[in-house]
Formats: structure tokens, sequence, C-alpha cells
């Protein structure tokens, strides 16, 4: 393609060209004037005119008409669902995660960046790997996983590609879940909303400097999680505590105080920052620090905090318990469930010892009773 000399440096041109061959026309977006299109599938509210690309640089204006990721997979891996994380979810169960290429932030920490950001970042060196929806579900079946998972790169830029295969998902009786930024727009969160169940969203800090830093706006990241809430997504969130950063008092009970406006019954994990790709320069996060997080969260007023990336030395932060008689529900050690003793009715579950409601997804039946 023609903008490849313009918007690409040569190391990059190659791997650009491979991936405009492998993608599909897309819906997210209006056309505009002249050939210009309003793609929406990411807060960037990108206006792209032909032959360029958008923030993202894999959705692109191909003569009046929006390209998007199609048909291939950057990672693909069975993992447990406690470590997306989600902790309300079908405790114990396994997912399939896929994630694409390609990301509309550029995170200086980044966990997935040789995935994320292999179109700006010359050491990211990953590949896509072609494969069919189809094959996607079929794996997932092989491997009993209860649930598929859009993640490892930011899965709003490639929406049209999860939504085929969810709703391949959905008609196997599986589960479907964003692992994402939340940087949403009221039009992509509509076309999600009948074929996404579980949304996990990443909020990075409470101050908007911090996120533009990271090539994004805060309050689309809060409007986004409050849609999702209020179109009965299953949500939970995670603040990965970076010291320096967005590690203060009074930045996370502003996250906290947030949260509990909207619900208290929305997980909050606070996690433990490592150093990782451009971010070298701050000290690991403390276990002192994720206790301090963990107790601001509760004083708050959420039901449900949990401590994560550090397994065992957080004490009981890995665990759920009934916010009302403080029984022990379901106990964790990092990944693996050690036990689950939510009782299950039809259309909630509930504390063994007292029967108080305990918010989440802890049954596939329940997904109906949510919506």
């Amino acid at each position: 393609m023609k903008q490849n000399d313009v918007l690409f440096p040569a190391h990059q041109q190659p791997l650009q060209q491979i991936l405009a061959e492998r993608t599909n026309s897309g819906y997210l977006y209006r056309q505009l004037d002249n050939d210009w299109i309003h793609c929406y599938a990411c807060g960037h509210n990108c206006t792209i005119k032909p032959d360029r690309f958008g923030v993202c640089r894999v959705r692109f204006n191909q003569n009046g008409e929006l390209r998007v990721p199609w048909g291939y997979v950057g990672g693909l891996q069975v993992d447990p669902v406690e470590k997306k994380p989600f902790f309300h979810a079908l405790p114990g169960a396994s997912t399939l995660s896929f994630g694409m290429l390609g990301c509309d932030f550029h995170c200086a920490y980044c966990q997935n960046w040789i995935t994320s950001q292999t179109l700006r970042d010359p050491e990211a060196v990953a590949l896509p790997k072609e494969i069919s929806s189809n094959q996607i579900i079929e794996i997932a079946l092989r491997h009993k996983a209860q649930i598929v998972t859009s993640t490892y790169n930011e899965p709003l830029i490639s929406s049209e590609w999860a939504i085929e295969i969810f709703k391949l998902a959905r008609a196997n009786g599986l589960v479907t879940s964003y692992v994402s930024n939340g940087n949403g727009t009221p039009e992509v969160i509509d076309h999600l909303q009948p074929w996404v169940d579980l949304y996990k969203v990443d909020l990075k800090s409470f101050q908007d400097r911090n996120y533009r830093k990271l090539g994004g706006v805060l309050q689309h990241v809060l409007d986004t999680i409050q849609m999702l809430w209020d179109q009965h997504f299953w949500v939970e969130i995670v603040t990965l505590i970076v010291p320096g950063f967005n590690d203060s008092n009074e930045e996370l009970k502003e996250i906290a105080e947030f949260l509990v406006a909207i619900s208290p019954d929305i997980p909050w994990h606070v996690t433990a920052f490592h150093q990782d790709y451009k971010m070298t320069d701050p000290e690991n996060t403390s276990v002192a620090t994720l206790k301090q997080a963990v107790e601001i969260g509760q004083e708050a007023g959420l039901r449900y905090v949990y401590a994560g990336n550090l397994p065992g030395y957080v004490g009981n932060s890995e665990n759920t318990y009934c916010f009302h008689c403080q029984s022990l529900l379901v106990e964790r050690r990092g990944f693996r469930v050690k036990q689950n003793r939510i009782q299950e009715n039809l259309d909630a579950s509930v504390c063994p010892d007292c029967q108080t409601k305990i918010a989440g997804v802890w049954g596939i039946n329940q997904l109906e009773a949510l919506s």
C-alpha cells in the first residue's frame, strides 16, 4: 500500500503489508465526505482520509472503506480465568485467550509489548498466524475451555473479528470476555453488548496527565466503565500500582470512590508492578503498598478488593469473603482456586452461611440473569 512509505519506517513496512492483507471490511465507522471515514472502535474516534491508518495502525481507509484486522492471531493460549484476572466469573474455569497485533495506547510498562507495540517498536517481533474463527472455537472445545477471551493486545481495535469469534462461541455454549484498556465509545459498546459477557478494564491512573503519557484520555475510560456497568456486562477493574506514577493514597482513594459510586459490587484488583519494557526506573511494588491499597478500597466501601501479582505474600487479599458475615467463600493462591464455597442458585449465588447474594457470574446460567 502506498501509505507505508509515508507512515512507517522501513523495518515495519513488510509487517504492515502482511497485516494489510489479513483484513476484512469493518463496520464500526461512519462515512464522511471525500471518502474520509470516522472510526469509532476506540476513544480516539479517528477521522481517516483515504490510504491512511488510524492511531492503532491496524485499521485503515481503503478508498472510503474501513479495513480491519481479520483471520489471524498474534497469540493463542489456554489460561485459567483468574489470570485475566476475573475472580467473580466461573472460578477455576479455563479460557482460550487470543490476541492480535497493535494497540491504541503506548504504555511504557506494557507486559504484552511484543504483540501490542509491534507496529511501533522495532524490538517487538511478533508475527501473525493465520487462523479461522471456526478453528479458534474448535481449539477451545478441544481443551475444554468454558470461556473465550480477546486479550494480549487491545481488543477494541479488532472488535469485528472478536464478534465473529464470539458468535460461534455463544453457539457452542461458551462464555466470552474482553481484557481491555477501556478506551471505548458508546457506539462500540453497543455493538459488543450482545456478544461480550465479561469485561475487564485496566484503570491505569486517576490523573489525566498520566493517561496522556500512555496515549489516552482518562475521561474516556471512566465513561466506558460506567457504560459497561449500565449495560450489564460483568465488569472487573485492575489498577497496576506503579511506584511514583499512581501509588499515592489520594489517587487510590479517588479510584475506589469512583468505583463505589457506580457499584460497591465491582471487584477491584490492585496489582504489583514489576520492571518491564521501557519502564525500568521505578522500584517493584511492595507488599506493604498492595496491602495499603486494599485497605483504601475497603474503607471506601468496595466489597471485593484483591491484591495480585504477589501470590502468597498478601495475606487473605487473594480470597473472596462474604461482605455481610465475613465467611471465606473462595480461597485462592495466585491463579489456583483451592476451594469454592459459593452456592449456585438459578439466578444468583449466595454465601452458604448467611444466604447473602454474592455479585458475579458464578454459573453459566447466571449470564441471563445479569442481562
